[in-house]
């Protein structure tokens, strides 16, 4: 197979990884820079362009687009959809999975454990936004955040306030999430491809820091994850539609809750952590699944 990587730089160690283990299967790879592409808008005849010449001829694209080039990257992707080319990402569930607010709503309404939350934006009634997610200690995220940017712990009350009314002076929407403090500054992430967990670690945050992310200094470890939890992250995919995602997990005692739905998880701490070959299994399963036309919006919202 012709396979396409939308990825701004073929150095990055997931995508490298894609390349690598896709060569290895007997494709041919070509890493395409999204915001290097210009699109055509013909009835009838959509056309991607890139450095001059018109992109064709591929069976499968893997997209490994970044939070900060979203919108066109996504446009890029719904071009290769109209023109057949399969997606193991599709552009409908990237932007889902990138809105905080929507991801959620679309779990909530299928019943899928997570932390208590609300939305805001300039609340009249601040204790009333506070109530609602349960009351101190608070986690407070800016919706547009990514890779624990934009992330706040309020341990009481008025600290709380203090956020909340600097998001408010931001002109900002944000998400006052429940602290769940029984996770112990620990989350985990599992890696789901197709109907697959394919791999799942633990991620404990360092001290002083609430946040598991690896890049600010968390630990990992390899676990085993109960059959309830592989269900939720299952689910949780289905949900915003992904065919790959990396869905992050608390343990609770009233069970697993979502916290998040990644649509371009990276693949270095949980292949180093779990000795698996994760970029072979989304290869296999693209050979699997890649069909002309096969792309197509799953779930809904």
């Amino acid at each position: 197979m012709n396979i396409a990587i939308l990825s701004r730089n073929r150095r990055l160690y997931s995508t490298r990884r894609l390349v690598e283990a896709a060569e290895a299967r007997g494709h041919q790879v070509r890493v395409i820079d999204v915001l290097r592409c210009y699109i055509s808008l013909v009835p009838g005849k959509p056309e991607i362009w890139y450095r001059g010449r018109r992109l064709g001829g591929f069976d499968a694209v893997i997209p490994r687009i970044g939070a900060s080039v979203t919108f066109y990257g996504t446009a890029v992707l719904r071009q290769f959809e109209m023109m057949g080319v399969y997606s193991v990402g599709e552009s409908v569930a990237i932007t889902r999975a990138r809105d905080k607010l929507r991801a959620l709503q679309l779990l909530a309404r299928k019943g899928i454990g997570m932390p208590c939350t609300a939305f805001a934006h300039s609340p009249d009634d601040t204790a009333g936004v506070m109530a609602l997610a349960g009351g101190a200690p608070l986690v407070i995220k800016l919706v547009e955040g990514a890779q624990g940017q934009g992330v706040v712990l309020a341990e009481t009350a008025q600290a709380a306030e203090s956020v909340i009314d600097a998001f408010r002076g931001l002109d900002a929407y944000f998400l006052v999430q429940n602290f769940v403090a029984e996770a112990r500054g620990s989350d985990i992430r599992c890696l789901v491809v197709g109907d697959k967990v394919v791999a799942a670690m633990q991620r404990t945050a360092r001290a002083g820091e609430f946040r598991a992310n690896l890049h600010r200094g968390a630990s990992a470890r390899r676990i085993r994850i109960t059959p309830e939890e592989r269900e939720t992250a299952l689910r949780a995919a289905r949900v915003i539609g992904l065919s790959v995602a990396g869905v992050d997990l608390l343990r609770t005692e009233r069970g697993p809750m979502v916290l998040e739905v990644n649509a371009s998880p990276g693949l270095e701490g949980i292949e180093k952590t779990c000795e698996i070959d994760v970029a072979t299994r989304i290869i296999e399963y693209i050979e699997r699944n890649a069909r002309p036309g096969r792309t197509r919006t799953r779930g809904k919202g």
